[in-house]
């Protein structure tokens, strides 16, 4: 990226006073982010310029004194972009880029029926002379209507003496076009086909481009809507709505049961119990009271909480998290900067090499007539069909064989990140665990009946809303046992439940509910809860009668297959790790039972993107699995981020690879299928560039006139969407990496 150390050290040190974020449209690949970022940093008092094509967002820290907005604007626009000053993150982002898929979805739906009609005029009609003007009609405005965006693009960088993908496409469907026109009047061979066929395929491509980039700005969309819109604002002891705007550091809000925390705070009356699952994946809520710190868009669950803020607007927890997302979604495909690069270089050499074969025949041999054929041989057998169509098609072959075996793949960027993964940092909740509490033991004391001291206990849970009482009634339904009726019900905020059963006060909890409830708890029971707590589960105890009587354990089971998918990563050479918000000892004991001995426990968001970067400064190529919210930005930010389908939506959003079906399994899918996808890109780019490489000497040498070049470019597309669709098989022979997944999914 370009930044202030590469500019002046005077510019350097200028500490910039202004920010502004600007859309910029225009942009069709990455080198466009790259270029427009470039252009911007090097205007005069500019500290820091951050182009995301993702969002087609440009984010610039400069001086107004030395700048104004309008020159930064027109800074981009001067080499062929347009660029606006947006408002908020994410107000409008969705809403563009769904104009922008449909844009490009209008031109595809415009070019492959006229395409897929001209080839058959081509194989049906291919001397009846309406079938060849027939054929002109309907490629003209798939060249030049439904293509021009491509056109376009390949003008503006002409006119700056540049080339990309864009150039190579417009000169092969150009050359295709004109020579076919040419030939239509002089009554030879055409190729109108394979100038239409090549636009409706790169057309395919940049609809399945923006769609992606739609999904990722919906993610930062689907954040921004998870904070509280309004606030219960308290002033002298009276409470007002106010919209969250309004709120300043220091105002006193009041969250009833059930409401959202609107700012980020720090408790100064009630107790309650508070869901922050969106932001710690922790599956059980936590418990406040004065002096807690409490998260804006956490869900208050029991009682009402009176909360001063400490931090409001982009300071908030969540806008952190979406100003993480936005950071860490900018990458770029090595495969696409390869093309382009070799683009920057094939281009004009191809036309030179076109000339000099004109030249040498008209000067040399005298023969302006063959000089022309070679040098039209020499651009059609050089026309960038194969090298156009080699990445879209093994893509959409595999993101669609993918799709069938319900792993889905953003893009081909994922592919060459996919390939060099060695390290897999998973999520816990949700993700290697089931994300459901779930009654897995029951410890009487001894002398007592277990099927009792469940009856006792479920019966009073049955009445709570709390996730350990569910999994504890829900256990107790699961086993056949009959829950009694209970009379005067209540609940103690983060201790426990009790209630009337058989004329017994029950009282079902934590130790500190039982010494309030003088419930003796004996060194035996102690025990057996130390016991429960030290595989990572939840000793809940229940007592009557002045006396503890057992405890049942809860915890959250872990998913069939995980064991199977880390001992298979580990076989592969990868190492693996989980990290959680979750408390330590519970880690730990999930770690010991899938056989992960790197844990990092009881982590916040930003601590979960600050251990992938420190991985990634390593030199390690990371991968990161998580279906949470707070899994968001350690998705976006890791090389590659794999999403639980089950899990959120923002999660699925964020990330490279979505598993549809939740199953663990898919990580290995995933990988494998990625890698035979890169594998199959690359090697219809070394076809299509040998290709050229054998063939363009012999056009320029008068020893393939232009039929033959036709067909035989013609050929090499057809060899190169042959070796995409190989990728159908993939996971159906048990070679290879099919082998690997088998081993997993048994």
């Amino acid at each position: 990226m370009a930044t202030a150390t590469e500019r002046s050290s005077t510019q350097a040190e200028e500490a910039p006073s202004a920010r502004i974020e600007l859309a910029v449209e225009g942009m069709t690949c990455v080198s466009c982010a790259n270029r427009v970022q470039r252009t911007l940093a090097r205007q005069p008092g500019v500290a820091d310029a951050k182009v995301n094509f993702a969002t087609e967002q440009a984010s610039v820290a400069y001086d107004p004194n030395a700048v104004t907005e309008r020159e930064l604007e027109a800074a981009v626009s001067e080499i062929g972009y347009r660029a606006a000053r947006r408002a908020d993150p994410g107000e409008d982002e969705g809403g563009a880029q769904l104009r922008e898929q449909r844009r490009w979805r209008r031109r595809v739906l415009i070019a492959w029926p006229l395409a897929l009609a001209v080839m058959a005029l081509a194989y049906l009609a291919p001397d009846a002379a309406w079938g060849r003007w027939t054929a002109l009609a309907l490629t003209a405005p798939v060249q030049f209507a439904a293509g021009w965006p491509i056109l376009d693009s390949a003008w503006r960088r002409a006119r700056r003496r540049s080339a990309n993908m864009d150039t190579l496409i417009a000169v092969g469907t150009l050359t295709a076009f004109s020579y076919s026109t040419y030939e239509l009047f002089a009554g030879g061979d055409l190729y109108y086909e394979t100038a239409a066929l090549i636009v409706a395929f790169i057309l395919l491509g940049r609809f399945f481009e923006a769609r992606a980039k739609s999904r990722a700005s919906t993610a930062i969309k689907t954040l921004l809507e998870l904070g509280a819109k309004e606030a219960r604002l308290v002033v002298d002891g009276e409470e007002r709505l106010v919209p969250v705007e309004e709120l300043a550091l220091g105002a006193l809000v009041r969250v009833r049961p059930g409401e959202k925390v609107p700012v980020d705070g720090e408790v100064e009356a009630g107790s309650s119990s508070v869901d922050e699952s969106m932001l710690t994946g922790e599956s059980l809520p936590v418990e406040k009271r004065a002096g807690d710190r409490v998260a804006g868009a956490t869900v208050n669950q029991s009682g009402a909480l009176t909360v001063r803020a400490t931090a409001v607007g982009r300071d908030t927890a969540l806008e952190q998290i979406v100003r993480l997302v936005e950071e860490a979604q900018a990458g770029r495909s090595p495969v696409e900067r390869l093309v382009d690069r070799v683009a920057g270089v094939f281009v004009p050499a191809v036309l030179a090499l076109a000339a000099l074969a004109f030249g040498g025949w008209w000067l040399i041999a005298g023969d302006a007539t063959q000089g022309l054929l070679a040098a039209v041989a020499v651009l059609i057998i050089a026309c960038p069909c194969a090298l156009g169509l080699a990445t879209p098609t093994a893509i959409m072959v595999g993101t669609g064989r993918g799709a069938t075996l319900g792993v889905l793949i953003k893009g081909g960027e994922v592919l060459e990140r996919s390939r060099r993964v060695d390290t897999i940092v998973f999520d816990k909740t949700g993700t290697l665990t089931r994300g459901e509490m779930t009654l897995v033991a029951v410890a009487p004391a001894c002398g007592q009946d277990a099927d009792e001291l469940l009856r006792r206990a479920a019966a009073v849970e049955a009445s709570s809303e709390h996730p350990v009482g569910a999994a504890i009634a829900a256990g107790a339904r699961a086993r056949g046992i009959d829950l009694p009726e209970v009379d005067d019900f209540r609940s103690v905020t983060g201790h426990g439940v009790l209630a009337a059963v058989d004329g017994s006060l029950v009282c079902v909890g934590r130790r500190k509910l039982m010494l309030d409830q003088d419930v003796a708890l004996s060194a035996e029971v102690e025990q057996q809860a130390a016991a429960i707590e030290s595989r990572g589960q939840t000793a809940v105890l229940v007592g009557w009668d002045g006396e503890v009587r057992g405890a049942v354990a809860v915890a959250d089971s872990l998913k069939h297959n995980a064991a199977g998918v880390v001992r298979e990563l580990r076989r592969q050479g990868i190492e693996v790790a989980i990290i959680t918000g979750d408390n330590r000892r519970t880690a730990a004991a999930i770690g010991e039972e899938v056989g992960i001995s790197r844990i990092l426990a009881e982590v916040l968001p930003e601590d979960k993107v600050g251990e992938v970067r420190r991985l990634q400064a390593e030199g390690r190529v990371v991968a990161m699995v998580g279906d949470g919210i707070n899994d968001a930005p350690a998705l976006a930010q890791a090389d590659l981020g794999i999403a639980i389908g089950t899990g959120t939506d923002v999660a699925i959003e964020a990330s490279d690879i979505t598993l549809v079906s939740g199953d663990l399994a898919g990580v290995v899918t995933a990988l494998a299928l990625s890698r035979r996808t890169l594998r199959t890109i690359r090697q219809n780019l070394a076809w299509a560039f040998g290709y050229n490489a054998a063939a363009i000497p012999l056009a320029a040498l008068g020893l393939l006139n232009p039929i033959i070049a036709g067909a035989a470019m013609a050929l090499s597309s057809v060899s190169v969407v042959a070796n995409s669709l190989r990728l159908l098989r993939f996971g159906r022979r048990a070679t290879g990496d099919e082998t690997e997944i088998g081993a997993v999914s048994a």
